[in-house]
């Protein structure tokens, strides 16, 4: 499992049969149907074009709302905030992480972890970040977690403007997708998490680092929080 997650950071368009075929040219005797089988248990699918994200699959019986900023020139600090929910591997077994954070300055404003796939952790994070502002649009993909009433109640008591991703467009919430890439790039794959409690304590201490230090081209070599903070 943790050959299939850092080569598909590298590879994000290799589907099940290049995976495979990737495995086997270095020298593990692998089938198609396992490796179809870990992806679905790890929540990663190749980039392109389809239906459905396994992480946060959509509930039939929930309101999917539109995407509201496409063309919309994002200028500053609590104008866009989104979130997602990505695999952390450990030693032994993976947790669920989810961040909120502010486009603009790519600020992390909140996240938590979970080892199930419940509401209950996107929830608390977005109480957690909405103690810190209140943005004009919070944008998510079309995950049951992001759909509950529990997530959306807060959302509309704020006056938020609810911006959802079309199905199959991985690129809609592209800012949080990056997150995820340097967060396992230069933390995760750089430790083996032995339980959910030092997944969380080196998270956390990535996070503050992330934020407070972590320089970013894109922001003119400055912090997120510096941007956030104006």
């Amino acid at each position: 499992m943790r050959m299939l997650d850092e080569q598909y950071l590298k590879t994000p368009c290799y589907g099940v049969d290049k995976m495979t075929q990737w495995l086997r040219r270095q020298g593990h005797r692998v089938n198609p149907k396992r490796i179809r089988r870990l992806l679905r248990q790890m929540g990663l699918e190749a980039i392109y074009p389809r239906p459905g994200r396994n992480l946060s699959l959509p509930d039939k019986e929930h309101k999917i709302y539109p995407y509201l900023l496409r063309g919309v020139v994002i200028t500053r600090g609590n104008q866009v905030w989104s979130t997602d929910i990505t695999y952390i591997r450990m030693y032994h077994g993976w947790v669920y992480l989810t961040a909120v954070m502010d486009w603009f300055s790519r600020y992390v404003l909140s996240w938590e972890v979970s080892i199930t796939l419940e509401a209950d952790f996107c929830v608390s994070a977005l109480q957690q970040a909405l103690r810190q502002g209140t943005p004009e649009f919070f944008n998510s993909d079309q995950g049951s977690q992001f759909t509950s009433e529990d997530f959306i109640r807060p959302l509309k008591d704020a006056g938020i403007q609810i911006s959802m991703d079309g199905r199959g467009r991985v690129f809609d919430n592209i800012f949080v997708e990056r997150l995820w890439r340097t967060v396992k790039v230069e933390e995760v794959y750089l430790r083996d998490y032995q339980t959910v409690a030092e997944a969380v304590l080196g998270l956390g201490r990535y996070f503050e680092f992330y934020n407070h230090e972590r320089l970013h081209e894109a922001l003119g070599y400055r912090t997120p929080a510096e941007v956030f903070g104006g």
